[in-house]
């Protein structure tokens, strides 16, 4: 593979379509808006990224996307678009993990957890993003500085309450006498739900709650696949779903309701 890639990367599993562009070491990014607007936005926003960089698209040589866990409708969109531009241009395609974007992004945006990543590597990294419907999907992520992020265990559905006592316990099992640091929570889930963040940041878990899939991790993450030859045929540019049940039914949100209502009387 060559060492100085042109990629483009995108990623709209969240709220905000991100996208990155590589041309040997340069970097172009860019957020836009996600949700209901990322399939009318991202091609667009694409072909301005390619644009300001001065890069014809012929200089492409793949389409890397983030495969997911996320919103169903914006993992659809990534796939179908970067399976549609790798096959219009003849390229092959580099699937990422969103929740590995998360965690990259968070060691970007914090020395102190860069730092921990690089003296003490069994130090574990939760991406912890918010699912809607008062679920989170979790994963806990390794850095090896030779080859990046590893995954140190499926990426799971967990009901928001479960998070902390579940993050909480590799703090007991971390190789540090008193745990303290060698664990780290990142993603929207630390804003979604405040209460299970304070508990976190208590027992000395260090938080970063803004990380993000953003422009810089897709960067970094497309370089790192592409150097390590994941490169893949466009036909499967395929959705990582974790969550097999989209929305909840009438009666379930009924009883979610007077369940809520039962614990503000309490």
């Amino acid at each position: 593979m060559s060492e100085t890639p042109c990629l483009i990367a995108l990623d709209t599993a969240t709220e905000v379509v991100h996208l990155a562009l590589c041309q040997g070491e340069r970097t172009w990014v860019r957020a836009l808006g996600g949700g209901a607007q990322a399939s009318a936005s991202l091609l667009p926003g694409v072909q301005a990224l390619l644009d300001e960089a001065g890069v014809p698209r012929s200089a492409l040589q793949a389409i890397a996307f983030g495969r997911g866990p996320g919103a169903f409708t914006g993992l659809r969109t990534a796939c179908s678009v970067a399976q549609g531009l790798a096959l219009g241009l003849g390229l092959p395609v580099l699937p990422l993990d969103t929740l590995a974007l998360v965690a990259e992004s968070a060691r970007q945006r914090c020395t102190p957890l860069a730092t921990q990543l690089s003296d003490h590597p069994a130090t574990v990294v939760w991406v912890l993003q918010d699912a809607r419907m008062s679920e989170v999907y979790a994963q806990p992520w390794g850095w090896r500085p030779a080859q990046g992020w590893c995954a140190l265990a499926q990426p799971a559905l967990w009901p928001a309450a479960r998070l902390t006592d579940t993050a909480l316990a590799h703090v007991t099992a971390s190789p540090d006498a008193t745990g303290l640091g060698r664990v780290w929570a990142c993603g929207t889930a630390l804003a979604a739900f405040p209460e299970q963040a304070q508990a976190l940041g208590a027992a000395g878990v260090g938080c970063v709650p803004e990380a993000a899939p953003e422009g810089a991790a897709l960067a970094v993450l497309a370089r790192q696949a592409w150097a390590q030859g994941l490169a893949c045929d466009a036909a499967l540019a395929l959705p990582l779903y974790v969550r097999d049940k989209v929305a909840q039914t009438t009666a379930e949100r009924a009883a979610d309701r007077v369940a809520a209502a039962l614990a503000e009387r309490a």
